[in-house]
């Protein structure tokens, strides 16, 4: 992936440096690999592994968040979208985040708390998405059937269950990994606002 990301850049760029917001973006060193529980701890102070909802709910408060209606995975993700991403200047991989945040991935063997997830991220925001897809249709029905109690409570970026993906999965399926990469490369390269970058940008329809 690292190297895919190069070899776009220079193809499209010419060198392997440019720059976002003034700031000068170094794409050609190796892109360090940090674990999303480590960084969010060294940001906030708040330990993934411990923290419960109310102590989350809190410090969301603190920093000027609104919490109605939501679980620990999205306070989890606020949090981070407000006080660590932005500091993700310079490329690097966000890897296993709270499985929470990822509800169609398998856990990390050693730490069920974790997802098998890797983000490229750079200049604050992620460039793409990738997975170790989940296969276990038990697991997958208890993750969706829980995703459900957050949306019946209000938080509409809660997955839907997915009863005919849960039965496919009940037939097997082997395993598998899937990467997207985000159209937000492209606008961080030119240094331009993606609504400017995208093949077709969002309009307001006429009156």
């Amino acid at each position: 992936i690292e190297r895919m990301y190069k070899y776009v850049i220079k193809e499209t760029t010419g060198g392997l440096v440019t720059t976002f917001k003034g700031e000068k973006i170094d794409w050609e060193k190796d892109w360090p690999r940090i674990e999303y529980f480590e960084i969010f701890k060294k940001k906030t102070g708040i330990d993934l592994e411990e923290v419960n909802e109310k102590a989350l709910a809190n410090y969301a408060k603190k920093i000027g968040l609104k919490t109605d209606k939501l679980g620990k995975g999205r306070l989890i993700d606020m949090i981070y979208k407000k006080e660590v991403r932005p500091t993700l200047i310079q490329p690097c991989f966000l890897i296993n985040p709270p499985v929470q945040l990822v509800p169609l991935a398998k856990k990390v063997l050693n730490n069920p708390k974790k997802a098998q997830r890797m983000q490229p991220i750079a200049c604050g925001t992620e460039l793409g998405n990738g997975y170790t897809e989940l296969n276990d249709p038990l697991d997958q029905k208890e993750r969706f059937e829980d995703q459900m109690k957050l949306r019946k409570a209000g938080d509409k970026e809660a997955q839907m269950i997915d009863n005919d993906f849960i039965e496919a999965l009940e037939y097997g399926m082997p395993p598998t990994t899937g990467f997207g990469l985000s159209e937000r490369f492209f606008s961080v390269l030119m240094d331009r606002p993606i609504r400017e970058t995208v093949f077709q940008p969002p309009m307001k329809k006429s009156k």
